[in-house]
């Protein structure tokens, strides 16, 4: 057989094999695992995969003109494009529950969970996706509130599973780069844009809205924008979403997802 591959063209062995290992991904309905059977599931993983990624979003307001589902419907978008490209991933069920600012608590809707059950809870989930055959689990978080909790969790559960036991060895990465880095230069890009911080803002403001038009439109309350943009603490917005486009946020989103898949690319191979 070895003297068969030497006897074809570089390229075409490459190509022959690019095909496959995409046919094999493809194979499956869907990325995401709660919409996997078991066996769908267990033959992806028999061909490689053994990646999952855990989705964090949260449930609260996020001012006049955007549901309040904004991070769990976008988190679950972004890793699904992001499990996509990464190649052999899954996408684990979105946890909605999270600690929530206490600003947000004074709006009918926002759900507060005290740090010590999101943290257990999280730690049981991906303790579950480990015993069920994952050893790369990925922490992914959409909202600022918890990004600390979530490195701190990965960094535990990590130093306990490498040790030895009648588990296989698995890893838990936090990508940080998800939230932060790549959102700062989304930022970036949005001043070089012409938009002032005032517009973009910090919550419910341009940026925001943005990306959720690129993700998930109909969560998005056009009629609303004008209360949106008056800015003020009793209606939750610090921003000013009217210039907002789904154009722009697809390039926010694109940039997310190309710097997550790069991070986690190098998270996977440093495992390998």
């Amino acid at each position: 057989m070895k003297g068969v591959w030497r006897c074809w063209p570089p390229l075409l062995v490459a190509l022959l094999l690019a095909v496959g290992q995409g046919a094999a991904q493809a194979a499956l309905p869907s990325v995401y695992l709660e919409d996997l059977t078991w066996p769908e599931l267990q033959a992806a993983q028999r061909e490689g995969a053994r990646t999952v990624i855990i989705p964090i979003g949260g449930t609260e307001q996020n001012g006049p003109h955007m549901a309040l589902g904004k991070h769990n419907a976008r988190v679950r978008v972004l890793a699904g494009r992001i499990a996509s490209e990464l190649g052999q991933a899954v996408v684990a069920p979105v946890l909605a529950y999270v600690p929530e600012s206490r600003g947000h608590l004074k709006f009918p809707g926002t759900i507060d969970t005290p740090p010590e059950a999101f943290g257990a809870l999280l730690a049981a989930a991906a303790k579950s996706l480990r015993r069920g055959g994952f050893t790369e689990i990925v922490l992914l978080g959409d909202s600022g509130d918890y990004q600390a909790q979530l490195q701190a969790l990965a960094e535990q559960l990590s130093r306990e599973w490498q040790r030895k036991g009648a588990l296989p060895s698995a890893r838990v990465h936090y990508v940080g780069v998800y939230y932060r880095e790549a959102l700062a230069a989304f930022r970036q890009r949005l001043r070089e844009l012409g938009h002032s911080e005032s517009e973009i803002g910090v919550h419910a403001g341009l940026l925001d809205t943005a990306l959720l038009m690129a993700t998930v439109p109909g969560m998005v309350r056009g009629e609303s924008l004008a209360e949106a943009a008056l800015q003020s603490p009793a209606n939750g917005v610090t921003g000013d979403p009217r210039a907002a486009t789904a154009a722009v946020g697809r390039e926010g989103a694109d940039l997310i997802v190309r710097e997550s898949v790069q991070a986690l690319r190098r998270a996977r191979a440093s495992t390998n």
